[in-house]
């Protein structure tokens, strides 16, 4: 019984993360980015402000403290900006299998800054995503035509997978003093004060009416690809290891480039599909390999 509620978390957990990548260009229709990013992260921020006032509020140094602020800079802030304005700009479909190279990129990043070694089925699965996302975004017949949008749109993702990276090499210490459920929390808290400013200054939607379809994304986004999807991961990572998680967050994409066909109508095409297909195995070979898993998994708490 414990099992299925675990496989049951794991599986909601990745569709939830699967289809906010559709809210969020559905939230887009009415939404500016800066408004939408805030709304999120302010309705996850009191939820989890009640909910630490019911467990207990941690007490944090100044210097802990300041270092959630630079971790909570890098994601969500960095990752959020890179994710949202990207999907202004190119599919649901492209945004997922990019975002899903960040464990890879995680790995990456150790071994030109930290020298740490890497595996070398990593290594091949790191080159064949790369050569996968280079396919995905020169692929010679565009994404339904947007093909100089789609590629600004693909850079721009790719800069949140960066920083996302680069968040969870800077983790790594808080990460043995603060629990991840705790800095987690806290990333809500700090990304709603960072982007309060941003939200008084820039127009709050792009219509003069807020559809129903793109309120209804934002509510989504908040209560479950947030708040609904953090309890899930954390239930079952308390249960499972991050190896076993990671077979389920591997099939995001694969969620998402089929929500997004049902709903938006978007498909890959040409020199992407292949693109795609390697991608896909890059990004298996990667998960084989156990080093930094389970700190490039965490991250996911906050990647969406």
């Amino acid at each position: 019984m414990n099992s299925f509620k675990v496989y049951l978390a794991l599986v909601a957990t990745t569709l939830l993360w699967g289809v906010s990548f559709i809210g969020t260009k559905i939230a887009l229709t009415s939404f500016t980015p800066f408004s939408l990013i805030f709304f999120r992260f302010s309705i996850a921020a009191i939820f989890f402000l009640l909910y630490l006032s019911w467990r207990g509020v941690p007490r944090f140094t100044k210097g802990q403290h300041a270092r959630l602020a630079i971790l909570s800079f890098f994601e969500p802030v960095l990752y959020f900006l890179f994710e949202t304005f990207g999907l202004q700009r190119t599919t649901a479909a492209e945004a997922s299998l990019i975002i899903a190279l960040i464990p890879a990129f995680v790995l990456l990043l150790s071994r030109l800054f930290l020298k740490e070694r890497i595996p070398r089925i990593a290594q091949l699965g790191i080159g064949l995503s790369i050569v996968g996302i280079v396919l995905l975004i020169v692929g010679e017949n565009g994404l339904q035509g947007h093909t100089r949008s789609s590629f600004i749109g693909n850079l721009l993702i790719l800069g949140a997978v960066v920083s996302a990276a680069s968040y969870t090499l800077l983790s790594r210490r808080l990460g043995q003093e603060i629990s991840h459920h705790l800095i987690s929390a806290y990333q809500f808290f700090y990304a709603t004060v960072f982007f309060f400013p941003l939200f008084l200054l820039f127009p709050k939607v792009t219509t003069q009416s807020i559809g129903s379809s793109a309120l209804g994304a934002v509510l989504f986004l908040a209560f479950g690809a947030t708040i609904g999807a953090f309890f899930c991961y954390n239930y079952a990572l308390s249960k499972v290891k991050a190896a076993t998680a990671s077979a389920f967050i591997n099939g995001i994409p694969v969620v998402t480039a089929f929500t997004s066909w049902i709903v938006l109508g978007e498909t890959l095409k040409g020199l992407q599909l292949l693109g795609a297909l390697v991608v896909v195995i890059g990004l298996t070979l990667t998960s084989l390999s156990k080093q930094h898993l389970e700190d490039s998994l965490h991250l996911a708490l906050t990647g969406k």
